[in-house]
């Protein structure tokens, strides 16, 4: 049994490795955090999920709860995010409306959701009486959505996508029979892919070429180059808990994750630049910088047991999104202006309730509700690469036991999102850009599979 359980750690946990190399993450948390790091969890909307140590998957949501678990025990989960965001152009503006007539244009970009693979892994070990040790493979942020290259909002964003590897070794101590603290350290690496078009004619139109107005005789709207943002970092952080279990049915859980800060470098790529522009030092390939701080958050969670079969679980969590003030890109070409969007998030708040029921031995029935607020302020700083709004999440989930060794969970949900609106206008750093304003018409469809192993 002791080969075959090696085996099968080996043999597993190459597969989600493999798969964090290739896969790109999807937001569908506040922002763009992914709070997708259990299929157990989804099935509650991740209610109580800083006091249920149902498995490994406790060390993303509070180390602290790892002393719950007996033996070793590897968890594999993988999370198929489908989200749908639609655009209905609203007589969007341009900068020259006044003169040329003609307003921002474009189509309506297609269906900007991206369809990604969002899995994890985690293992944990019993190293005596009051210690637990483990380790988790995570991605906790993440970001992908798509227009086509010819839409109305193509100057804002065209292709975004972001991905995140989170390595967490954690460790728990069992300081009494009712207390448990817990400490993670992660290692964090993350890359990220940005691409626009640039309205070379109006750019061309208002003299923002280093060249007199009119010069090379572009076309506003009508003579689109490209610009393709690459860049990658490693960051480090911690998470904390402490576990509290009033009696053998009621526990609270209290989580901490720290902020981490990234400094992503890379490279910036300009396509279709106007022929006329190749004698002066401006949008050229270049090297670029951007600092961002990932945030931190809070949670607070409860469960109770009602009897052997009911259950019951609730959490609060907060995360601290005011930090994204803004967005800049740095190039290293000194006549290239910082790429600056301004971002004026707000902290975000998430609210859940879950329930569930064990009808037998061998199988757990969850359902679950949340409700998430926007990390976006306004519709004014509202941008198509993340088109976040207040959601509601509805989960189902189903697990079944094989034996002592072998389980699996199934997770689903549904996200309803308040239609999200843009509402920009051509100035600032806007004005180029264009006056994009209408509403997105969004909602997202959680398919999730865990296998757990306990040897």
């Amino acid at each position: 049994m002791k080969k075959f359980s090696i085996f099968m750690f080996r043999g597993v946990i190459l597969v989600p490795l493999f798969i964090f190399l290739i896969t790109p993450g999807s937001a569908h948390g506040a922002g763009f955090a992914l709070i997708e790091q259990s299929v157990s969890g989804l099935g509650n909307a991740f209610a109580g999920g800083a006091a249920n140590a149902e498995d490994a998957t406790t060390i993303f949501y509070n180390p602290a709860g790892l002393t719950r678990l007996n033996d070793q025990q590897l968890v594999v989960g993988t999370h198929i995010i489908m989200p749908s965001a639609e655009f209905d152009n609203e007589d969007s503006t341009h900068l020259l409306q006044g003169v040329t007539g003609m307003p921002l244009l474009g189509g309506n970009g297609g269906d900007g959701g991206v369809t990604k693979a969002v899995p994890n892994a985690y293992y944990s070990k019993k190293l005596g009486d009051r210690f637990t040790f483990g380790i988790g493979i995570n991605a906790p942020f993440g970001l992908a959505t798509d227009y086509d290259k010819r839409w109305v909002g193509r100057y804002h964003a065209i292709e975004s996508d972001v991905l995140t590897i989170n390595l967490n070794p954690a460790i728990a101590y069992k300081i009494t029979d009712n207390l448990s603290i817990g400490a993670g350290f992660s290692a964090q690496y993350i890359k990220a892919k940005l691409s626009n078009a640039i309205d070379f004619g109006t750019l061309d139109a208002i003299g923002q070429l280093g060249l007199p107005a009119g010069a090379l005789g572009l076309t506003p709207q009508m003579a689109d180059g490209f610009a393709s943002l690459e860049g990658d970092s490693w960051g480090v952080g911690y998470n904390i808990g402490l576990l509290y279990e009033f009696n053998k049915d009621t526990r609270m859980g209290i989580a901490y994750r720290s902020r981490i800060k990234q400094t992503l470098k890379g490279d910036a790529d300009f396509s279709d630049v106007p022929a006329g522009l190749n004698p002066y030092p401006v949008f050229k390939d270049d090297d670029i910088e951007a600092d961002i701080k990932l945030p931190d958050s809070f949670s607070v969670s409860f469960f109770h047991s009602f009897n052997p079969q009911w259950m019951v679980m609730a959490d609060f969590t907060w995360t601290n999104w005011s930090l994204f003030e803004e967005l800049r890109v740095k190039f290293d070409n000194p006549y290239q202006p910082d790429s600056v969007t301004t971002e004026n998030w707000q902290d975000s708040y998430r609210y859940s309730l879950g329930l569930t029921y064990l009808p037998d031995s061998n199988w757990i029935l969850r359902v679950g509700t949340a409700y998430d607020t926007s990390a976006v302020a306004d519709e004014k700083h509202r941008t198509p690469r993340i088109p976040d709004e207040d959601r509601i999440w509805t989960t189902v989930g189903v697990g079944y036991k094989f034996s002592k060794l072998v389980s699996f969970d199934l997770g689903y949900a549904h996200l309803f999102i308040n239609d999200p609106e843009i509402n920009k206008t051509p100035t600032g750093e806007d004005a180029v850009r264009g006056g994009l304003k209408g509403t997105f018409d969004s909602h997202v469809n959680i398919v999730s599979v865990q296998l757990n192993l306990t040897f």
